[in-house]
């Protein structure tokens, strides 16, 4: 017998929008159609005419567990992601320990599967442990990285020469490199240059583009010398994204290595107009741009140059956040707000709707080998990840409606859309309130899984 009929709604399916039923079983959607008669049903959602859409998958998070629970948790952490419509998130692994070997995984996984209420994958991190990348692919990890070039947070930065052994490594794996492009003597340079200067403007100013612009151009280089698939973190400078959009012509001509790359939302939706706002709460690796930057990376999105958005959520307590510019830790809580900015975004004709279902949802999917696991495809025999939402409900985002341990926001006062529904895997989970049990997320692993 189906389990749900989803009824009165629009869908986005075979590239337009239109009115449709449905009808999800075991967990899977098993049928999509203008109108669906069944004789016996458990549960009948009445969308009210709201849209039906594939549930967001974030590429980028870091729920703070193990080390660093006064911060975030994976289970407050996924009820986040819940809320904003957020079914499948990619934890990156900079915790403490840091996830670079056997052990810390098998920690990171057991308190992953014991409280996350939305499925998950697994980063394995790189640093002094190239040994151990073997073993961390075999245990399942999504991908490598984010890989640091530069100190960021967690003290987990590389050198050019342990980046080109960890790529050869990870080609003969046929992994995925995530990059973390920011360059380290830059960042050193220009920072002594700005030591005395205290205002939050300094840290924009103190990882200029520059500083992520190089780091791109090398980290291409080297991924090129290795033939590494990789994938590129928060790209937030527009030289960056015209060496990338370069990059990937020229792959798309000689087949040899692919390109992939991301934005966070902090750099669509937030510049360097912000700081008098946000102080040492706006502070984030790379920092906040100017508005020709955001112009650009919206058009990026929209030519196809940058592939997904990703929160990079990054949770810290408003009493570590309210110092210095200095002295305050870098990330912002993002991970609830991603899917229901992009919604707005949508509504105010920044981007397709289409466009957006690409690039929070299918591209996601693709690049990191989720769509083995029937993940981010709007679909029959896909997963049931969907979340209903009204265009109309728009809403003021609050910190203090959020589900983070954060309880702040960098957004606080803008428009967003969030769903009136989050299902996951054919689960209602959210329904105006968290309705999901501790540790019903499945752990989707890698394709280097190894079974013991």
């Amino acid at each position: 017998m189906p389990d749900i009929l989803i009824k009165n709604t629009k869908v986005f399916y075979n590239n337009y929008l239109q009115p449709a039923e449905v009808l999800i079983e075991d967990g899977k959607i098993i049928k999509i159609a203008k109108q669906i008669d069944v004789q016996r049903l458990d549960t009948t959602i009445d969308a009210k005419g709201a849209l039906t859409l594939p549930a967001g998958i974030d590429g980028h998070v870091h729920f703070r567990e193990p080390g660093m629970t006064g911060k975030e948790d994976w289970y407050t952490g996924s009820c986040s992601a819940a809320a904003g419509g957020i079914t499948t998130v990619i934890e990156h692994p900079n915790t403490i320990p840091a996830t670079i070997g056997r052990k810390s995984f098998r920690e990171k996984l057991r308190l992953a599967n014991r409280k996350s209420v939305i499925d998950f994958a697994i980063n394995g991190g790189v640093t002094d442990n190239i040994e151990k990348l073997p073993e961390l692919w075999e245990l399942g990890v999504a991908a490598f990285g984010e890989i640091f070039m530069a100190e960021s947070t967690g003290e987990l930065n590389i050198s050019e020469d342990k980046l080109d052994e960890a790529m050869s490594l990870i080609t003969e794996m046929d992994a995925l490199a995530c990059i973390h492009a920011e360059d380290e003597s830059i960042r050193l340079e220009c920072e002594s240059h700005l030591k005395n200067d205290m205002s939050p403007q300094s840290h924009s100013k103190a990882r200029p583009n520059l500083c992520e612009a190089l780091a791109v151009e090398k980290a291409v280089a080297i991924a090129r010398k290795n033939e590494t698939r990789t994938h590129f973190c928060h790209i937030s400078a527009f030289e960056s994204l015209g060496l990338l959009r370069k990059e990937k012509y020229i792959t798309q001509e000689s087949n040899s290595v692919g390109f992939t790359c991301e934005v966070a939302p902090h750099h669509l939706f937030l510049s360097t107009r912000d700081w008098g706002r946000l102080g040492s709460f706006g502070r984030m690796n790379p920092p906040l741009r100017d508005r020709r930057n955001v112009k650009m990376l919206v058009n990026g999105l929209n030519d196809g140059t940058i592939d997904a958005v990703a929160s990079d959520h990054a949770p810290h307590a408003e009493s570590e956040k309210d110092v210095d510019i200095k002295s305050a830790p870098s990330g912002v809580p993002g991970v609830e707000t991603l899917l229901p900015l992009m919604m707005i975004a949508v509504k105010k004709n920044l981007i397709p709707i289409g466009r957006m279902v690409e690039v929070t949802s299918k591209n996601p999917a693709r690049i990191f080998g989720l769509d083995s696991h029937s993940k981010g495809t709007f679909e029959v025999g896909f997963d049931a990840d969907l979340v209903i939402m009204d265009p109309n409900n728009v809403q003021v985002i609050k910190g203090d409606n959020l589900h983070s341990k954060a309880g702040w926001t960098p957004y606080e006062g803008m428009e967003a859309i969030f769903p009136e529904y989050t299902l996951a895997r054919g689960e209602v989970v959210w329904d105006g309130e968290i309705i999901a049990p501790r540790g019903r997320g499945n752990f989707l692993p890698g394709k280097g899984l190894v079974s013991e």
